[in-house]
């Protein structure tokens, strides 16, 4: 590699950047690399760790080959160094998206000595060709980007990165730059192990992003929320998460009808309409990109001020990385997810087909996920400390755990009683039968292993179940239990909650922050970005209306309009049926049957409250007869299966279900009869009937606990569709 005589690194940096100053660690790791060593760099996003190979691969003799992992990341690359340069063949990539002609266009500058820097994929590197041709020209050295792929306990693992070394040795024995934004010491030994590079010289930056906000909201009315929040943001940009493909058409559909700017980007859409996203995300022609995990790596937008997530991310190196996309100019990055336990359980369950090595690995990643989603204390604490970095201080002042504190408590003696009841389980049972014995609920499984004739039935009745559900959460957590893998969702205790139970000390949990209150309203959503606040006196006012027309009917209550319903028109106040149709479950065929009367109610109290009513913050939904609804209710009318309905649209039936539960919630009849009379018993279903009859909310807990030892809850949710659409529509 040459030497630099009478020129700086700085001069250097002037010229192709612009830069006056390197930043932090920047300029020593650029020394380590040109004098050959072998280099490790691990730096967070918006660190500048691009630059530490951009720079040396520009002022070096011969190309520098650039491992990358994604088409669109190396697109972006390539088209930030072509602005440095004087021609655009100062940077090219190479995989499997060019023609014939561009390949060759491609290997001419290269040849040529044009060419400084060669991104490639991992795939590409590995064909013979390709191999063939790199051992002819002259290489300055291998950039290895977004390392953390090589190992398989890091959050993007890709199997062909692990056969890079071998690779690069048969090509040129020339120094190696491993560079990563996330990475445990687990991971950080696992990728020097794989690369064989044991002695090179480690560069590690803190972890600590200290402009992002860090914030776990309730996934509650997530769409509506996600919606409210964005729109309290005009004119920022932001990027909204989403796990499925599915997902992120919805909400970038539902954004784009409430008049935000938003376009969709997932895998599934062609490279061609995915590119042109990403272009306009990049561009500012719209606001706010609505994604998979597959955008975002690489992307060099400085002024994204939120990240939205609407899953909670597989991993705390995904959410990391993830998050880090905002405010990477130093200014206001805002972070919030949207967490519940339910969606850790969905993911470990697709890994049951898995092997066991790899479910192992992926069940600790989404544990640690848990941890940091359910923890009271500092989430910038918990996060530097899972990256194996300690943060001095208890408060950092910028996340929800240190502006707004949960309630800790000693959970000793609960969690003593927790795992006596465990004992006296005897098999392997889930956690829904341990509350059943804790509480005191005579479920049909509870009897027939006449676990009512325990000493300790009934003896946690003082906490209602939500509070037992979150300590056997928090329990697995700390280890103290464990769930089988095998045997999907089953519990044991631990050696170690073997242990504690033995020598038992006090022990901080925390308690469920209980959403339902003003609190999340208040402190989260309207204080802190202006939105509306429920109006408490015309809630009330709504109930008992809600609780007339009921009793009137000889109905439930939430077969007239849920509470979501409620809480969103004591917020947004709709006086005409026009308005109460932008009402989230509100149909046309349940605002002419039920509209009339609350549309009147609401006027009324508007105009003798003077009441200035939030027009701006109002949610506009997708139009009920989506494309995916009207195929459904195709589906029924035709009597198709609904599994395999499911299985030719691509969606889960989980997923269904919750279509199914909105299209009859907004007032459309459904006849389900064909299909729930295969699965359920008729006398069961007229049992279930009456349950929901009886109850006043449309909770499936009731229902659960008696039948859920016969039947799987997504059965039970067709029969709550069923009684919904006979009884409310």
């Amino acid at each position: 590699m040459q030497e630099l005589e009478d020129i700086t690194l700085h001069q250097e940096l002037k010229k192709y950047f612009g830069f006056g100053k390197f930043k932090g660690q920047q300029e020593t790791i650029i020394n380590s690399l040109m004098s050959g060593k072998d280099t490790f760099v691990i730096m967070p996003t918006g660190g500048g760790k691009s630059l530490c190979y951009q720079l040396p691969a520009l002022i070096s003799e011969g190309t520098a080959i650039i491992v990358s992992p994604l088409i669109a990341l190396m697109k972006n690359q390539v088209d930030s160094i072509r602005g440095y340069g004087e021609v655009d063949g100062i940077a090219h990539f190479f995989n499997s998206s060019l023609s014939k002609t561009e390949r060759d266009k491609v290997k001419r500058d290269i040849v040529d000595g044009v060419t400084k820097l060669l991104y490639v994929a991992p795939e590409s590197l590995t064909k013979d060709e390709n191999v063939e041709f790199l051992q002819s020209i002259k290489i300055s050295f291998f950039a290895i980007d977004e390392a953390h792929c090589i190992s398989e306990w890091g959050h993007d693992f890709r199997p062909e990165y692990r056969r890079l070394r071998p690779i690069i040795e048969e090509i040129d024995r020339v120094p190696i730059i491993a560079l990563t934004a996330t990475a445990t010491p687990k991971v950080q030994l696992d990728i020097l192990k794989n690369l064989g590079m044991q002695e090179a010289i480690v560069y590690r930056d803190s972890f600590n992003r200290a402009n992002l906000y860090y914030e776990i909201r309730p996934k509650k009315n997530v769409n509506k929320e996600i919606i409210k929040y964005v729109k309290a943001q005009p004119g920022k940009s932001g990027i909204v998460y989403c796990q499925s493909r599915k997902k992120v058409e919805e909400i970038a559909e539902q954004l784009q009808v409430n008049g935000i700017s938003a376009v969709p980007y997932h895998a599934g859409m062609d490279a061609k309409t995915r590119a042109r996203h990403q272009d306009m995300f990049l561009l500012e022609e719209v606001d706010v990109i609505v994604a998979t995990i597959a955008f975002g790596m690489g992307i060099d937008k400085p002024d994204i001020r939120y990240i939205i997530h609407h899953d909670i991310p597989k991993s705390l190196e995904s959410y990391y990385q993830e998050t880090g996309r905002a405010g990477r100019d130093g200014g206001e990055g805002r972070c919030v997810s949207f967490y519940a336990y339910e969606d850790i359980l969905k993911l470990e369950k697709l890994l049951s087909g898995k092997p066991v090595a790899e479910q192992e690995i992926n069940k600790l990643l989404m544990y640690e996920v848990v941890a940091f989603s359910e923890t009271s204390s500092c989430r910038r604490k918990s996060l530097l400390h899972y990256f194996g970095e300690e943060y001095p201080s208890e408060n950092c002042g910028n996340c929800d755990n240190c502006v707004i504190p949960k309630e800790r408590f000693d959970a000793q003696e609960h969690l003593i009683l927790l795992l006596e009841a465990m004992q006296g389980i005897i098999g392997k049972l889930k956690s829904n039968h341990v509350v059943q014995v804790l509480t005191g609920v005579i479920s049909n499984s509870v009897k027939q292993y006449k676990h009512d004739q325990l000493d300790v039935f009934a003896k946690g009745d003082y906490e209602d179940e939500r509070f037992w559900n979150a300590m056997i959460r928090q329990a697995l957590v700390h280890n103290l239990l464990s769930k089988e893998i095998e045997n999907y969702g089953t519990l044991t205790i631990s050696e170690k909650g073997q242990q504690y139970l033995k020598n038992p000390e006090p022990l901080m949990f925390t308690r469920d922050r209980d959403y339902n209150a003003e609190e999340l309203e208040a402190d989260i959503i309207t204080k802190e970005k202006g939105g509306g606040a429920l109006d408490e006196v015309l809630m009330g006012m709504l109930k008992d209306l809600r609780k007339t027309i009921a009793r009137k009917l000889n109905l439930p209550p939430f077969v007239i309009f849920q509470d979501p319903s409620l809480e969103e028109m004591a917020t947004q106040y709709p006086v005409t049926m026009d308005e109460l149709k932008n009402i989230s479950g509100v149909g046309d065929g349940k605002a002419a049957k039920y509209g009339t009367q609350f549309v009147e109610t609401i006027a009324k109290y508007v105009e003798e409250n003077e009441i200035d009513r939030p027009f701006d913050m109002a949610v506009k939904t997708v139009a009920n007869k989506s494309a995916m609804k009207v195929s459904i209710i195709q589906a029924i009318d035709r009597k198709l299966s609904l599994e395999d309905f499911a299985s030719n649209k691509g969606v889960s039936m989980h997923d269904l279900l919750s279509e199914l539960e909105s299209i009859v919630s907004s007032g459309t009849k459904i006849d389900i009869n064909y299909y729930i009379n295969r699965l359920i018993d008729k006398d069961d279903q007229e049992e279930i009937f009456e349950l929901l009859r009886e109850g006043e909310t449309d909770s499936l807990q009731p229902i659960v606990d008696e039948f859920g030892d016969a039947y799987e809850e997504d059965e039970l949710r067709l029969m709550r569709i069923k009684f919904m659409s006979d009884l409310g529509n």
